[in-house]
């Protein structure tokens, strides 16, 4: 019986569907759902949490943060997990917005080992963070706090985690209303940012 065909991600749809408050995620038979969250979460700058063991970890210098230098390997590795919405086409279509300058990652290295990243969508003044892995202590969390301080640093106006988990939640993140997103994305997007000088 012939394997079933991934479904294939079209970046022009994507980045539109993100203008609108949209995202995807494919489930675990590789077919891609579409979701607008009410509530939708949300990391506000000012409101991001740091721990003290994770200010003395920042302040040793134990991670050399760098940016986009290994988008498509910082993706494959967020999706190294039992369960994943991340497969190969959206890799694929995530690396092109990234070849674009619409998709950005965030690295920690040790040793010249990547140990943790994120990465994430822009459009406009709006940051929509995507997925994040740690193969060490604390290393996506500092990813996370040289994000916001180079959001903070660019203008960025809003930081959408889409969805609200106890691990988020322990950062700071919060939620708000699918209504008052809708208009704060209206707002970023008419805004424009530059992700490098």
């Amino acid at each position: 019986m012939p394997r079933k065909r991934l479904q294939q991600l079209d970046p022009i749809m994507v980045i539109n569907a993100y203008a609108q408050g949209i995202f995807p995620m494919a489930d675990h038979h590789g077919t891609i759902h579409w979701y607008a969250p009410d509530p939708r979460a949300i990391l506000e700058h000012d409101n991001l949490h740091i721990s003290r063991s994770l200010r003395a970890t920042i302040r040793k210098g134990i991670y050399q943060i760098r940016s986009d230098t290994a988008f498509e390997t910082v993706m494959r590795l967020c999706s190294a997990r039992e369960q994943t919405w991340i497969n190969e086409s959206f890799i694929a279509t995530y690396t092109q917005l990234h070849h674009a300058g619409l998709a950005h990652s965030v690295e920690a290295w040790k040793d010249d080992m990547l140990v943790g990243g994120l990465y994430g969508i822009t459009l406009g003044a709006a940051f929509m963070g995507e997925s994040m892995f740690s193969h060490a202590t604390d290393a996506s969390k500092v990813c996370l706090v040289s994000l916001v301080h180079h959001l903070k640093a660019r203008g960025y106006l809003l930081h959408d985690t889409q969805f609200l988990t106890p691990h988020l939640q322990s950062l700071g993140v919060t939620e708000i209303s699918r209504s008052v997103y809708e208009h704060r994305l209206h707002q970023a997007l008419q805004k424009h940012c530059t992700w490098n000088e």
